[in-house]
């Protein structure tokens, strides 16, 4: 029962009903206010332009990229991308999404530790979250234990990358909400409706995390490190 244990199911069925959840919830509570225009008639694109302006902010460019809330900041290029339904947007959504985003630049441009670090950790992440569970395989196939560990080794470093995105996406939310009602962006009331949105979606980073560390204590347990067995 070792490659198709239905105890793995236990173990990540709470983070992946949480994923669930707040997936469903990003998407029905960022639908209902794109629905919803602000007063103040900012775009996206330029709610987030008026972000970075503030903070004083010019090396900063802002990009439309095509797909579904594939909004994100590049750090390595100094590029916001925004997506369609963003960039050109004066929905509530719209702005909160772009404030956020713009958050990260502004982070990026004080030289905000948890985000530097988790910038490092994406290319050791991307590689570690593909193979390890091979190299666990592997390694308890072969009863080589010390393979087996490296592969949890590889999944630990995955684990650290969504714990660190946890404070980061909460900070550049924390910047957005700052910006939205003190900037000028929306009303108040209009700021308190965009927040939702990004409290949604930081429930999926949170869900994220807890997966992932539960995970890393299923295949503990699944090869005797603790609590377990290794058959």
């Amino acid at each position: 029962m070792f490659f198709f244990n239905p105890m793995f199911l236990v173990f990540i069925g709470p983070g992946l009903l949480l994923a669930l959840y707040a997936t469903m919830k990003t998407k029905s509570t960022f639908g209902k206010y794109s629905q919803v225009g602000s007063s103040r008639g900012y775009t996206g694109a330029e709610a987030a332009h008026e972000m970075l302006r503030r903070s004083e902010i010019s090396n900063v460019s802002i990009e439309r990229v095509g797909g579904m809330l594939t909004d994100h900041y590049d750090p390595m290029h100094k590029t916001l991308r925004l997506s369609e339904q963003v960039y050109g947007s004066r929905s509530l959504s719209a702005i909160g999404i772009a404030c956020h985003e713009a958050g990260h630049a502004i982070q990026h441009a004080h030289g905000y530790a948890a985000l530097s670090l988790r910038t490092a950790l994406v290319p050791v992440t991307n590689l570690c979250s593909t193979l390890y569970v091979w190299v666990i395989i592997i390694g308890a196939f072969m009863h080589r234990p010390h393979l087996a560990m490296i592969g949890v080794v590889m999944l630990a470093v995955a684990v650290l990358f969504a714990i660190v995105t946890l404070p980061v996406e909460w900070d550049a939310s924390r910047r957005a909400k700052i910006a939205m009602a003190n900037a000028g962006l929306l009303s108040s009331q209009e700021a308190g409706h965009a927040a939702k949105v990004l409290n949604a979606a930081f429930l999926t980073y949170l869900a994220s995390a807890i997966t992932s560390i539960l995970t890393l204590v299923y295949w503990l347990m699944q090869l005797g490190f603790f609590g377990g067995s290794d058959d």
